[in-house]
């Protein structure tokens, strides 16, 4: 069954909520924000609005067999930090409605973070997020993405940059040509650390790059 990836559109909307709840469940950093809290909310308001969001400003790519999205990633043009200062404080506002909200509280850590650490090197694609539903775990649609976004990185010779959320998916990408700064950001509260990681096209010729069925996503 052949794999491809494409960007989404605004007629995708529906689907890419329905595939980003269900595939997001158990991602690391998701899981820690909602850890012992119920996910109706982060399903029915927090899902819409990150994919309306990215759908208006940024780029959502998809992959799987034919029109079907097994695999979902968000990916940002960065020119400044300022969208990420503007998200923390977001974040920070939402917790000052609802100060007893833990999610809330570890949304305002984690943007905090973004918004302190991020690279202040620009342009650079960022791999917001990349997740792939349960069931179609292994087939390869996550590499397809990764491989057909970094091959446009290097034809248009800009770096990409992601933070790696698990030593399992670091080490993926470092087959797709990312390195690890050697740098990470641990989490409070018993959260995951975050391996900041660069692809950089100068770095990689284009016959290293990886075909998806090598890469077990």
């Amino acid at each position: 069954m052949e794999i491809t990836a494409r960007q989404a559109g605004v007629q995708d909307r529906d689907a890419l909520i329905e595939a980003f709840g269900i595939a997001s469940a158990d991602e690391v950093v998701t899981a820690w924000v909602l850890e012992g809290q119920p996910d109706t909310g982060f399903r029915t308001a927090f899902v819409p609005g990150l994919v309306d969001r990215a759908l208006r400003d940024d780029e959502i790519w998809v992959a799987g067999a034919g029109e079907e999205i097994w695999s979902m990633s968000i990916w940002q043009h960065v020119t400044s930090v300022e969208r990420f200062a503007d998200e923390a404080a977001e974040a920070r506002t939402m917790l000052e409605q609802a100060p007893d909200l833990r999610v809330a509280q570890r949304l305002v850590i984690v943007t905090d973070l973004l918004a302190r650490e991020h690279p202040r090197e620009f342009p650079h694609r960022y791999l917001q997020v990349i997740v792939t539903v349960p069931e179609h775990r292994g087939k390869g649609a996550g590499a397809a993405i990764l491989a057909d976004r970094l091959k446009a990185a290097s034809q248009a010779d800009v770096p990409a940059f992601l933070e790696a959320s698990t030593e399992r998916s670091a080490r993926l990408y470092s087959r797709c040509g990312f390195a690890p700064t050697g740098t990470t950001h641990t989490l409070p509260q018993n959260g995951p650390t975050l391996i900041p990681m660069w692809f950089r096209p100068q770095c990689v010729r284009a016959s290293d790059a990886l075909v998806p069925d090598k890469l077990g996503w």
